[in-house]
């Protein structure tokens, strides 16, 4: 026996297996770090929509009516709003606090408006009623909301508590930011996520160290290759490189061992798609939102995406955009839902001002997916998709090349759904003829004419 240890077989072997053990624990600490720094991020951005979701169900004018001292929690306005801030907080558990708060005159300096679950300890002087004050001032993420939405960058701490909050814009009929809404999720909910993370890790992490003395005992001789491949994986994945493989060698424990490493960054990979299709799948509800509020406009979105991917199809566009002009197309009215109901929904002549409210969509639309496409092009076209060919649209005045040409196909697509089917202010539509005659008509001052050439003439072929 002690002249085994002597060996140079004990002695590569304990090298190994401490080569092993040593990949094995930088893997998982890395792979640690990666899924608590994507886990933290996931949770801000879900903090950062449910604010933004929020924002949606709240009468400004109600509550730009509430006083602002503690008489003003008695008002019917503010018991409306605190109603619908409590029913936020029933349906998703994770929210401990919901509450509006606006600027004072002192920089850093706001006040309560509506606190759906307000703390007074009078002794103390903390409270939540309307007009007390709060110093955000510390909290940078709070401020810049004012101008967009957004969520803490670490755990911060106030008289409520250790807490990770999520904010998101009040905004009047003007587009003008009036308030900010908060939603909270307390500390303890954020250290079981990473809890949870972590006991996978560590599960991961001693399988590892059993599989390397197994293998380090075995195929001591075999085995320089495939550490070689994980310390590679080691590298790729420190690097964001989610699509590296370890190859695998042979049927043996290192394989296996190669395999579990190829299976971990599958599920790593696979956590990210399913992450990126939960928010696509909450802007989709958003636009079913959209669509109940206006049941002239149901499957509105989808015609238009489909007639839109048959256009640039044939107008040769590359089939990775192809893609994203489906999915654009579906989402492109959702900034209709800062619309007011009466608004959307009105059967006669919108006035200037209503007019001046519906031009806002694009606007709101591009930030509402902000947070969740980081495609600029995406933003772009949700933007863009009311511009003309001549320079006289909006929200930006943009003409010809200025406007991206999927925002020019999208354009075209939406008018000949609109042309084509029923709305609140004209229950009859356009035969196709009569609508394809709109769009030749249009060609080269609202649209562009290449796109309006290539459409009729898939319309044509469809009907003959």
């Amino acid at each position: 026996m002690a002249v085994f240890f002597r060996s140079i077989t004990a002695k590569v072997t304990a090298a190994l297996i401490g080569t092993l053990l040593f990949v094995v624990l930088v893997n998982a600490l890395l792979v640690q770090r990666f899924m608590l720094r994507a886990q933290f991020q996931t949770l801000r951005s879900e903090l950062m929509l449910a604010a933004q979701l929020a924002t949606i169900s709240i009468d400004v004018d109600a509550l730009m009516a509430i006083p602002l001292k503690p008489e003003g929690a008695q008002t019917p306005q503010y018991q409306l709003v605190a109603a619908k801030l409590n029913r936020i907080k029933r349906e998703d558990p994770r929210i401990s606090f919901v509450y509006i708060l606006t600027k004072t005159s002192r920089p850093g300096i706001w006040q309560f408006i509506v606190d759906a679950d307000p703390l007074v300890k009078r002794d103390e002087g903390i409270t939540s009623r309307p007009g007390d004050k709060y110093d955000a001032f510390r909290f940078s993420e709070m401020i810049k909301a004012w101008d967009g939405p957004g969520a803490d960058r670490k755990l911060e701490k106030d008289q409520w508590g250790v807490l990770l909050s999520g904010y998101a814009p009040l905004r009047d009929k003007s587009g003008r930011t009036v308030a900010v809404l908060g939603v909270d999720m307390q500390a303890k909910d954020v250290y079981a996520a990473r809890w949870n993370a972590n006991m996978r890790i560590l599960y991961v992490f001693f399988a590892g160290i059993f599989l390397a003395v197994i293998l380090g005992m075995a195929v001591s001789r075999r085995i320089t290759q495939p550490v070689e491949g994980l310390a590679e994986g080691v590298r790729r994945i420190s690097q964001g490189d989610l699509t590296h493989k370890v190859t695998v060698i042979g049927h043996d424990e290192i394989a296996e061992l190669s395999a579990e490493f190829n299976k971990m960054i599958r599920e790593l990979i696979e956590a990210r798609k399913k992450s990126s299709e939960y928010f696509y799948g909450v802007i989709q509800a958003m636009v079913r939102i959209v669509e109940a509020k206006d049941p002239y406009t149901r499957g509105h979105s989808e015609r238009v995406a489909e007639y839109a991917v048959k256009i640039a199809r044939r107008m040769g566009v590359p089939a990775g955009d192809l893609e994203m002009l489906k999915q654009i197309a579906v989402l492109h009215d959702i900034g209709k839902l800062g619309i007011r109901d009466m608004v959307l929904n009105k059967p006669g002549q919108l006035t200037p001002e209503e007019w001046d409210m519906m031009r806002l969509h694009p606007v709101t639309g591009e930030e509402i997916l902000k947070p969740v496409f980081l495609d600029p092009r995406m933003l772009e076209i949700v933007r863009s998709h009311h511009e003309r060919y001549d320079g006289k649209g909006y929200p930006d005045g943009l003409s010809r090349d200025q406007i991206n040409i999927l925002a020019h196909i999208l354009s075209v697509a939406d008018a000949y759904d609109a042309m084509t089917s029923s709305r609140a202010y004209r229950p009859s539509c356009m035969r196709m003829e009569e609508a394809v005659q709109e769009l030749n008509k249009g060609k080269g001052s609202q649209f562009d004419p290449r796109v309006v050439d290539v459409f009729s003439k898939i319309l044509n072929e469809e009907n003959n």
